[in-house]
């Protein structure tokens, strides 16, 4: 007969086995975590009265690129970084597209100095500005214009509202930084991370224009989008 203390010993190798099976069914990878922040970065600032403006600049946007943590900074030479996610607006009844991934980077240099984390979002209005996110040749300040939108009181009656630029950005900051800019700042896409979270072969043309391409954990991000 086997003692108490025995049949415990056995079982802990095959307890330990188990757990290490279970554990990674709940750990989120790095794609997926992305797609949470972004969901809650959008979510943060829609809610938020300060950036009530930006409302409609989403709604009548033909695609969103939210970044939901850009961290820049600087002594003298600063730089920017950080990842998000592309989704596009689909013809009626289609609701918007699965998320592509991106990362924005700059450089600059002058007199500069502090650090910053931002929750980002641009809104795309033209086709001109989506088409240069998919061939990977969006450039803020060079072949893409970007204005910053209105965020505050009483800002929206002092700013137009002809959507004339080809992206707006609404970005909301924690930290002290001077000069802050987008200006140079390029936003390429992430093939190697749309694989990761897609499977062989996805691009983000397939992804958000072709739709070609679904993962069913990333609907968390577009019921967050869905009534705008």
């Amino acid at each position: 007969m086997i003692s108490m203390s025995r049949r415990l010993f056995l079982a802990l190798p095959a307890a330990a086995a188990a757990a290490s099976i279970v554990r990674p069914a709940f750990a989120m990878s790095d794609a997926q975590q992305l797609v949470e922040k972004a969901r809650l970065a959008f979510l943060d600032m829609m809610t938020d009265d300060n950036y009530k403006e930006m409302r409609d600049y989403v709604k009548q946007s033909r695609a969103l690129v939210i970044f939901p943590e850009l961290i820049k900074g600087a002594f003298i030479i600063g730089a920017e970084g950080g990842s998000g996610v592309l989704v596009t607006r689909g013809p009626a009844g289609q609701g918007w597209s699965y998320p592509a991934f991106y990362t924005l980077a700059s450089g600059s240099l002058g007199l500069q100095i502090g650090g910053q984390s931002s929750e980002l979002v641009l809104t795309v209005m033209s086709e001109k500005a989506l088409t240069s996110l998919i061939n990977d040749q969006f450039k803020v300040g060079g072949n893409v214009d970007v204005a910053v939108g209105p965020v505050g009181k009483g800002l929206s009656a002092s700013t137009t509202t002809n959507f004339s630029s080809d992206a707006y950005s609404f970005a909301k900051t924690q930290g002290a930084y001077v000069g802050m800019s987008l200006d140079g700042a390029g936003i390429l896409s992430r093939q190697s991370r749309d694989e990761e979270y897609y499977g062989k072969g996805a691009t983000s043309t397939g992804i958000v224009i072709q739709r070609k391409f679904a993962n069913k954990n990333a609907d968390i991000l577009r019921d967050a989008l869905s009534p705008y």
